[in-house]
């Protein structure tokens, strides 16, 4: 499943940078994901960057997205070829 920013946010720029697929990206308020960008780092680390880097632990699931290992890996694929 894709990710989610809460509005919980403070916009501390840690989370942006992070991103493989560039799918962080600055909101009207505060950080967002793409989902169809975002594979939760499937295909380049083991764990997704952003949630790791979020000093206030937003970044969540997303249960309005939801994807299997292999649909976030297809992704991967489709985004990077």
């Amino acid at each position: 499943m894709a990710l989610t920013i809460l509005s919980s946010c403070i916009n501390c720029d840690m989370c942006e940078p992070e991103c493989p697929n560039q799918a962080i990206v600055m909101g009207a308020e505060i950080y967002e994901i793409n989902p169809d960008k975002c594979t939760e780092c499937v295909g380049h680390y083991d764990t997704p960057q952003c949630v790791a880097a979020c000093p206030i632990d937003c970044v969540v699931p997303d249960p309005q997205h939801e994807e299997s290992l292999a649909q976030l890996a297809d992704k991967f694929v489709m985004l990077t070829s």
